[in-house]
């Protein structure tokens, strides 16, 4: 470490001094500390300069740049680093693009997958260990609310290189008891000749994650859309005052001009509880490593629309045992609007109870496009039937993969109910609840009810007492 002038009781010294100065009081400690957020690079650069001379290899220290520190402050850093000596410096200064390495808000982006491994057999899939214990029986996830006044919608015009369209998101105005801050906004959909394909399946989804009353989940997705790429970046006049500014395609624009009305709203302020965004199993898409894994892929063609392509399914085996796909990929002649598609819908396989995304599969099975429609097989059998759009054939052909791993039927509901996501039921049948794993019918649904062990799912009745 040191060459024997910097001596290892001098810290103890310090701190010993120190304390009793503070006459034992540690709580006043805080104000004699600050963060590295807090000083300014100078003041990195001189503390490193100060022990340099103490340190016979390396200093790993890197100076913090702000995202907002002036140039002019900065550029005679290096210079006055060589002048003080120093052989080296590095810096870093955060950015949208590469994140940062301190931050004093939490990001969602550091929940990583646990104990993700891969199996030692010829087909190599991932399997993960531990899964989180959320608390979801209160989450519901309405439709489109029925508003016989009608509701309030702010409409955006969208120029882009392909052409212009109109971006609508209606919103439902703040009540009283409400614990969020803002207005509800609710939906989001485009209209136009010159929007691009797909983009209105993106709108779609959307939309079903701004009813889920979780803006943490909501913001999630609107940052998973901001970073995709599209045929060529383009500059949009940016609201609200039009300044040019550079997007990597039309779905970032798309996601972008959203988020910053909901901004406007105020819909994303407030600690607020996030359920979906805690039943995510992984945030952070589990990768495979050098040796791969194998993934479902199935031929889509439409002859319609001249679109030739594969799509794929990466999948995972979770804790129970049970395989289930993590990710989505598309490869070849499509929309390119529906790698906005394929990042949202893999974000929403990630959510614990595959009722979610049965959810988001079944409301896109009746997508319609104009002269988009055509007739294909329908999956697992040799039976043709018209499908309304490349993207509804695509729900279709997912949920099938879903029914071929047992987790959904092939309607898309789970064969399963975790009792975390509360699944369409008859009048005449009792109220789903998260509880046990019932012996009978498998699903994680039994609670306690006057003394016995009930399930809500298929009405078991086990020990008493």
């Amino acid at each position: 470490m040191a060459d024997g002038t910097f001596k290892e009781h001098a810290v103890e010294d310090y701190a010993w001094r120190l304390y009793r100065h503070l006459g034992g009081d540690v709580n006043k400690l805080p104000e004699y500390f600050v963060t590295a957020l807090e000083i300014s690079a100078k003041a990195h650069k001189d503390m490193v300069a100060a022990v340099a001379p103490f340190i016979d290899t390396s200093i790993s220290k890197t100076v913090n740049v702000p995202e907002d520190y002036p140039y002019t402050d900065f550029e005679d850093l290096y210079l006055d680093a060589w002048k003080s000596g120093l052989k080296g410096l590095a810096t870093y200064r955060p950015n949208s693009v590469l994140g940062s390495v301190l931050s004093v808000t939490p990001s969602s982006e550091q929940k990583q997958p646990q104990d993700v491994e891969m199996s030692d057999d010829t087909n190599r899939r991932l399997s993960i260990k531990n899964l989180p214990a959320p608390v979801l029986s209160s989450l519901r996830w309405p439709g489109r609310p029925d508003l016989p006044d009608g509701n309030s919608a702010w409409t955006y015009m969208l120029n882009t290189p392909q052409g212009n369209f109109a971006l609508f998101v209606g919103h439902m105005d703040p009540v009283e008891d409400s614990p969020a801050k803002g207005a509800f906004p609710f939906e989001v959909w485009v209209n136009g000749a010159d929007q691009p394909r797909g983009l209105g399946a993106v709108a779609k989804t959307l939309s079903m994650d701004m009813r889920a009353n979780d803006r943490g989940w909501l913001k999630l997705k609107l940052e998973a859309l901001a970073k995709t790429v599209g045929e060529k970046p383009f500059e949009l006049r940016f609201p609200p005052h039009g300044e040019q500014k550079l997007m990597p395609g039309v779905v970032s624009a798309f996601a972008q001009v959203v988020r910053y009305r909901c901004e406007k709203l105020n819909a994303l302020d407030g600690d607020l509880p996030t359920p979906v965004l805690d039943s995510v199993f992984s945030l952070a898409e589990p990768k495979t490593g050098t040796d791969g894994t194998l993934s479902w892929t199935v031929d889509i063609q439409n002859p319609a629309t001249s679109e030739d392509f594969v799509l794929g399914l990466k999948e995972i085996t979770l804790p129970d045992g049970v395989t289930r796909p993590y990710s989505m990929w598309l490869s070849g002649n499509y929309p390119r609007a529906l790698d906005g598609l394929s990042r949202i819908l893999s974000l929403d396989m990630r959510v614990m109870d595959p009722a979610w995304i049965g959810m988001k599969l079944r409301k896109l099975i009746d997508y319609p496009e104009p002269l988009g429609d055509f007739m294909a097989f329908v999956p697992g059998t040799r039976r043709q039937q018209n499908w309304p759009s490349t993207v509804a054939y695509m729900a279709a052909l997912i949920i099938h993969r879903y029914a071929m791993l047992g987790v959904l039927d092939e309607a898309g509901y789970p064969t399963r109910e975790m009792g975390i996501l509360e699944a369409p039921r008859d009048n005449n049948e009792p109220k789903l609840m998260q509880g046990a794993l019932c012996s009978e019918c498998g699903n994680h649904s039994v609670i306690r009810k006057d003394g016995c062990d009930f399930c809500t799912a298929c009405g078991a009745v086990g020990t008493c007492g």
